[in-house]
């Protein structure tokens, strides 16, 4: 029996961010999360440009869930995943590429396993 850790799920509630200052602050937190890390996130409203800023920004590295999204509040779960390199062709590129993937470390956490591109 193999018993897997929990990730660690870090509240975030921006509704009491000057909304000046929101997207600067989200992204710092998402980068100062270690690979597996959740930060549930909690919003006002529907962050769809916040979502697509996100994506482009971090090329797939952090990937959302919603939790609740309702008129009351939204709430996401993002969550910090290891950057994928290109595959070179075929099988023993593919086996290559696999062996090359970082296996620790996160968005700012100092590992060496994120990659992103936020600073």
């Amino acid at each position: 029996m193999s018993i897997q850790a929990t990730p660690e799920v870090y509240q975030f509630d921006v509704r009491g961010v000057s909304k000046r200052l929101r997207h600067a602050a989200i992204f710092g937190a998402l980068e100062s999360l270690e690979q597996g890390d959740v930060m549930r996130f909690i919003n006002d409203h529907d962050p769809l440009p916040l979502l697509s800023q996100i994506a482009q920004r971090y090329d797939g590295q952090v990937q959302h869930a919603y939790v609740h999204n309702g008129p009351d509040a939204v709430v996401i779960d993002f969550t910090i995943h290891p950057k994928q390199p290109a595959a070179p062709a075929g099988a023993a590129g593919a086996a290559i590429a696999a062996a090359d993937v970082p296996q620790s470390g996160g968005c700012g956490g100092g590992g060496g396993g994120c990659g992103c591109q936020g600073s």
